[in-house]
């Protein structure tokens, strides 16, 4: 239950990310100055506590688990976040909220591949997943909604391309929880989440080229932007990677993703309370049918 506990407060405060990087675009930072501000901060902070804390640490575990730890930080960290920052510039909140919670429908059906076809140690740390009925029609139903919230009344210019890359986030993070859970199991939440941290920073510095204006004066000089940034940084980044972490190693990759449907419901309040969001009706079926849609197919 404890885990379960972690898993929900978790899911409520990345819920409200989309909220807060939202205001941070509105104000002027770039989708890839916003994610090296973030994850810069988390990885500060992780180093402080390591070192005031006298954890033991490595820097380097053989090119092999690098290699995987490397793909962690793209799919995890860089990419994720570039895919989500950059959709939350083209469409509502809300919208990447829920798009991206369809994250766990494809979790299971990579892990339900993986742990069948997959011969290295980490298919066989995955959680058992059937294919049936319910991972058949919640992955047709959540499709379905994908397509209403992507093609809603015709518009398939600006917010269609930010729903797309709203997709493709989800499916950063279901690659993501394929491999956490075990990395985090062998090498202990810190080191793995450091990695993650390290990784994502490294591969997000070709995209950083046209990011010079978002960290000017004026900018920075913004009291909101650096309250969202901290709020980013160090609660949603530092604290909530390390937590989720955890919850991956003890709840299985497939039950604790499964939480990430909830992320739109703490985004959708915080939307509507902040921004001024709302939802058309072709939008509303299609959050229901994806919500609908992961809920049945986590019942595997």
């Amino acid at each position: 239950m404890k885990y379960h506990l972690l898993a929900l407060a978790t899911v409520a405060v990345w819920g409200v990310t989309f909220v807060s990087t939202k205001v941070l675009i509105g104000a002027g930072m770039q989708p890839a100055a916003i994610f090296v501000c973030r994850f810069l901060l988390a990885y500060i902070g992780l180093w402080a506590y390591i070192i005031l804390t006298r954890k033991p640490f490595r820097l380097w575990n053989g090119w092999k688990d690098e290699a995987v730890f490397l793909m962690m930080g793209v799919t995890g960290g860089s990419f994720y976040f570039l895919t989500e920052n950059s959709a939350l510039a083209y469409t509502q909140a809300s919208n990447v909220a829920f798009l991206v919670c369809s994250a766990p429908l494809f979790t299971a059906i990579f892990t339900l591949l993986y742990s069948r076809f997959g011969k290295s140690r980490y298919a066989r740390g995955l959680e058992k997943v059937r294919l049936g009925w319910p991972l058949a029609g919640g992955t047709f139903l959540a499709l379905a909604g994908m397509a209403l919230m992507v093609f809603e009344g015709k518009k398939v210019q600006l917010s269609a391309v930010g729903d797309l890359l709203a997709i493709g986030a989800a499916i950063c993070w279901a690659v993501y929880s394929l491999f956490m859970g075990q990395l985090t199991r062998e090498y202990g939440t810190l080191t793995a989440t450091r990695k993650v941290f390290f990784y994502g920073l490294l591969t997000i510095l070709p995209f950083l080229g046209g990011c010079r204006d978002s960290f000017s004066a004026d900018i920075l000089s913004q009291g909101a932007v650096w309250g969202n940034l901290l709020f980013l940084g160090l609660l949603a980044s530092l604290v909530c990677f390390l937590v989720w972490n955890v919850v991956i190693d003890k709840l299985g990759n497939v039950t604790s993703t499964n939480y990430v449907y909830l992320n739109p419901i703490f985004t959708l309040i915080s939307a509507m309370l902040l921004l001024g969001e709302r939802m058309t009706l072709p939008a509303a079926i299609g959050a229901v049918a994806i919500l609908a849609g992961v809920i049945w197919a986590g019942k595997h």
